[in-house]
């Protein structure tokens, strides 16, 4: 009977054209689209058995041993040819929770996000350090899929991915790929780092940089000869590189501050708008690595990158409150929703 359910429910959720699914004992399952959430009322309420029993479907024994004793657990969950979904589970008064997130079967290409032609440029780089950056839910990954899709298409190379869990799921194309899944594949993504020296691997894939030994291993990668790709939960890039060097202790900070200036090539922070006419658009802010940029970072000036950006369209820099702006004057979005979503928006009020 939970099998059917739950069959039902993530059908319901891909025919919506929804981005996540909440399943929670005590309510009704409840679906976001364009950003909203929408309760299934015509749905029954959930009950704490029927929350239960759809984790032995999402999770590997061990796996539920796992969120047992730590509460909490990430995964990914296949629904057969149709959907594949990321999830979280998680305990609430006592009672189990479970968030999915819908990851579409085909990797869209950069024009299908309506993100600009100029990242397709870091693809092209044979080592080099690229952050994609913004909140949770802002579509991160999905920016990283394409690049990486990019490459599979149009270069030989050996690309790996470090995922917790995996998403999207790639066809090797001209690359070969390898997709290490933590917990399953390796130990944890330091361990995996470490393991890809000496794995032939031209571009790395860590699906998030959480803790300092995976970001100095990151960055070291990328100093050697790799092109590495990740994510942070940051605003924006100068807060982005802020938040990499300060994560080290003060007697590394400085050594972690010159690698970074050696090794970055840029850093793109997106977040997905309210679109006038339904759904969402991405608005953005691209950093380039430029000499200046480098100096920058290693002479700890870091909060006049912000200028950097304003002022660097020739270099291909992308400022977030002009990009906010033009979705405004093509009418895409509000100016209340472009206001709303600006890092400066004293700023934005000046450029509308």
């Amino acid at each position: 009977m939970s099998d059917t359910l739950l069959n039902e429910l993530i059908e319901e959720t891909v025919r919506q054209g929804a981005s996540d699914l909440h399943l929670l004992a005590g309510r009704h399952p409840v679906i976001r689209v364009s950003g909203q959430l929408l309760p299934l009322v015509k749905r029954p309420i959930l009950s704490a058995q029927e929350t239960e029993s759809f984790l032995t479907t999402f999770l590997r024994p061990a796996d539920k041993k796992l969120f047992t004793d730590q509460k909490e657990i990430d995964f990914s969950f296949s629904h057969k040819d149709l959907a594949r979904f990321r999830g979280n589970a998680y305990f609430e008064k006592g009672k189990v929770g479970i968030a999915l997130r819908l990851i579409p079967r085909k990797i869209p290409t950069l024009k299908e996000l309506h993100l600009p032609d100029i990242l397709g440029d870091f693809t092209k780089k044979r080592q080099g350090f690229f952050l994609v950056v913004g909140p949770m839910g802002h579509g991160k990954s999905t920016t990283l899929a394409s690049l990486i899709e990019m490459i599979n298409e149009t270069r030989s190379e050996h690309i790996m991915t470090i995922e917790d869990p995996i998403e999207y799921v790639y066809e090797e194309k001209l690359s070969i790929i390898d997709q290490r899944e933590v917990r399953v594949d390796t130990r944890d993504f330091r361990s995996a780092l470490i393991s890809m020296f000496r794995e032939d691997v031209n571009v790395a894939l860590i699906g998030e940089m959480r803790e300092l030994e995976t970001i100095s291993s990151a960055v070291t990668a990328a100093e050697t000869g790799h092109l590495v790709f990740s994510t942070l939960h940051t605003n924006n890039a100068a807060q982005t590189i802020d938040r990499i060097i300060d994560i080290f202790p003060p007697g590394q900070q400085e050594q972690i501050r010159l690698q970074l200036a050696a090794s970055l090539s840029g850093i793109f922070s997106q977040r997905l708008v309210p679109r006038v006419a339904g759904g969402l658009v991405p608005a953005c802010e691209l950093l380039v690595a430029t000499a200046a940029v480098a100096n920058l970072i290693r002479e700890k000036r870091t909060h006049e990158i912000n200028t950097v950006i304003e002022t660097g369209l020739e270099q291909g820099m992308i400022d977030m409150n002009r990009s906010l702006a033009d979705l405004v004057r093509q009418g895409e979005v509000t100016a209340e929703n472009a206001l709303r979503f600006s890092t400066n928006p004293q700023m934005l009020e000046r450029l509308l």
